[in-house]
């Protein structure tokens, strides 16, 4: 517990102290997003961001964590660095999107041969096919919610904490330190990212978050609890993401356009704006949303199979109303732009 505690302090000071230098040093690199008819922000913003949550939960790794851990993590590690400096890259010259999921699709390998893969299917195959779809789906949801101020650093910190939570309960040591890296590192981070942000993560931060948290989802444990109940633990702590994914994709296609070549104001952040909130409130609201979704999926952790069942079908309707509320019961909105 005090490794754990130690970490998050470390990379929480870290954070604080290493989002300036990240600013100072996009400044005079020429690392930062523009203002154009298609975001949200006003003036020229830094996009290193993720260079310093990267930094920040690393190096506390290494300095607090114990080596063996780190060791046995360091798969994971090596993924995420892959994806990070992908989306650095991309940050800095925009890769198409086939050659960003053809270094997701090698991250996932990373993973799946140092042995983070999902195994609940009773098939090998499955499970891997699984593997693929979970990681590629989570780090791209987080990707997609960088579309403001203080949105993806908040909703990654929210479900970095309940996996550390749910790892500690369960005493797993190898998921509860690098969860709570993660955590320290995007709260130390939201000090400069909340709205008015000072600077964003770019995609070099949101790969990274999205990857790191689908791996130690990946990873999560239940000694004692059947898999029948337990695969639903990560993908309630993850709700958020994965709804706001899937409202993007239906809502694209539905215009019959790409996905993942068109920006618009179609997330669920925006909606809400739509609807009345202002930016913070809007990233406040879902900040309770991911609070919500990580409580339920601690009850499930807990809970009988019927009863888990009873909580997944229940929040599954939830999405789907929220998702014809949001698209069909009303005007799609558009392709107006946004952030990122």
């Amino acid at each position: 517990m005090l490794t754990v505690v130690l970490i998050f302090a470390g990379a929480l000071a870290f954070a604080i102290g290493g989002t300036p230098l990240a600013q100072r040093a996009a400044w005079r690199t020429g690392m930062t997003d523009a203002p154009a008819e298609r975001k949200l922000h006003q003036r020229p913003t830094p996009l290193l961001g993720g260079l310093a949550i990267y930094v920040a939960a690393v190096a506390a790794l290494l300095l607090f964590g114990d080596r063996a851990e780190v060791t046995q993590l360091a798969g994971i590690l090596i993924a995420a660095t892959l994806v990070s400096f992908l989306g650095l890259w991309d940050d800095r010259r925009p890769l198409r999107p086939a050659v960003k999921l053809a270094g997701q699709l090698a991250a996932v390998g990373l993973l799946v041969v140092t042995g983070v893969r999902v195994q609940c299917c009773g098939d090998a195959a499955v499970d891997l096919a699984v593997t693929v779809l979970w990681v590629v789906a989570i780090t791209n949801a987080l990707n997609f919610m960088d579309n403001m101020d203080g949105l993806a650093g908040g909703v990654a910190a929210i479900a970095a904490a309940y996996i550390m939570l749910l790892a500690l309960v369960n005493g797993q040591q190898l998921v509860a330190p690098l969860a709570a890296a993660v955590l320290g590192a995007c709260v130390g981070f939201l000090l400069y990212n909340f709205n008015p942000a000072r600077i964003f993560m770019g995609d070099g931060g949101s790969l990274f978050l999205g990857l790191v948290l689908a791996a130690l989802a990946i990873k999560l444990r239940f000694p004692g609890q059947p898999v029948a109940a337990t695969w639903m633990v990560p993908v309630l702590v993850l709700a958020v993401p994965l709804f706001d994914l899937a409202l993007v994709v239906v809502s694209r296609v539905r215009r019959r356009v790409n996905p993942f070549t068109t920006a618009g104001m179609d997330h669920l952040s925006h909606r809400l704006v739509a609807l009345g909130l202002t930016h913070r409130e809007s990233a406040l609201a879902i900040y309770l949303l991911a609070c919500a979704a990580g409580g339920l999926a601690f009850f499930v952790s807990v809970a009988d199979i019927a009863t888990s069942w009873l909580v997944v079908s229940g929040t599954a309707a939830l999405g789907l109303f929220g998702l014809w509320r949001l698209e069909f019961a009303s005007d799609a909105p558009g392709e107006r732009g946004e952030r990122t």
